[in-house]
């Protein structure tokens, strides 16, 4: 698949020498350049440079190698700026990133926020890896087969975000993420729903800006969305329960067929075929290649 992420089966240490490309130091810049290489963001704070950051890379045999100081070696260097883009964040710029998210977002979070471990990010700031605990020393190896993602499958998404933040653009991105979450890794797939539902709070906090006439429609379609969180996290049967409890206004054509992707895709994974045949008859082209997507989690 042409956007899917970068899968890397083994990562070799060549340790021929090159001239390590020296990491960026303003966040800003970083997720601009991340957005426009299709990148994701590594970041560590600024402390965590000043003693020895031990890492390990595997190398051709699969064998894990420890490398003393991640921000002094020649090798690792390389290796991170063709997959990520890499930036130190000086410590004074904590407190304002700090009282961006306190309020916002959950204490696992900020926890992650507040370590001196790698963090990823996606081009906005938001953490991807929050639930990645270390143990030991960050395998930068795994940190790259896990989250070494090309965005190229959501860039217009990000970047109509950061152009101009307002209900449609967090909702579409927060779709995107869901989209795109079937194509990752297993392992990291509820690090990206969390992403997603990152942007979709967001959209819902922007419900307040729009028309009344506009409110229920898109107040409705947020709900949609976060049902079809339990399809892709294999919670199936939560799904149904959810969508049985819904009562969605005839009158919203978009919301209707969301509706039929939901309750089509969920009853072909529960093997209903009475209500897949109900719900089939209503579905676009596209819902259907999109449906298939979800249900081949579950083979």
């Amino acid at each position: 698949m042409r956007y899917q992420i970068t899968i890397v089966l083994i990562l070799v240490l060549t340790f021929q020498w090159s001239s390590a490309q020296p990491w960026m130091t303003n966040l800003d810049l970083a997720q601009d350049l991340a957005l426009t290489q299709n990148k994701m963001v590594l970041m560590v704070w600024e402390d965590t440079t000043k003693y020895p950051y031990h890492v390990l890379v595997n190398d051709e045999n699969g064998n894990a190698i420890l490398i003393e100081n991640l921000f002094k070696n020649e090798e690792v260097s390389p290796l991170i700026w063709k997959y990520f883009v890499p930036v130190i964040v000086n410590e004074l710029a904590y407190e304002s990133l700090y009282l961006d998210i306190k309020e916002k977002q959950s204490q696992e979070y900020i926890d992650k926020f507040n370590d001196d471990s790698i963090k990823i990010m996606d081009v906005h700031g938001h953490i991807l890896n929050v639930k990645h605990t270390a143990e030991g020393y960050q395998n930068i190896t795994t940190l790259i087969q896990n989250y070494g993602i090309n965005t190229e499958f959501f860039a217009l998404e990000l970047k109509e975000y950061k152009e101009k933040k307002d209900f449609y653009s967090a909702y579409y991105l927060a779709s995107k993420y869901f989209d795109f979450s079937p194509y990752v890794k297993e392992a990291i797939r509820e690090n990206m729903v969390d992403l997603g539902l990152l942007y979709l709070e967001e959209a819902s906090q922007f419900i307040e800006e729009v028309t009344a006439e506009d409110k229920a429609m898109l107040s409705q379609r947020v709900v949609l969305l976060s049902i079809q969180q339990y399809i892709i996290l294999k919670r199936p049967k939560k799904a149904l329960r959810l969508l049985n409890r819904l009562e969605i206004d005839q009158e919203h054509a978009s919301n209707q067929g969301f509706l039929a992707f939901l309750y089509y895709t969920t009853h072909r994974i529960l093997g209903n075929q009475k209500e897949v045949m109900t719900w089939k008859s209503k579905l676009s082209s596209v819902n259907l290649k999109k449906a298939q997507v979800l249900i081949n989690l579950y083979k």
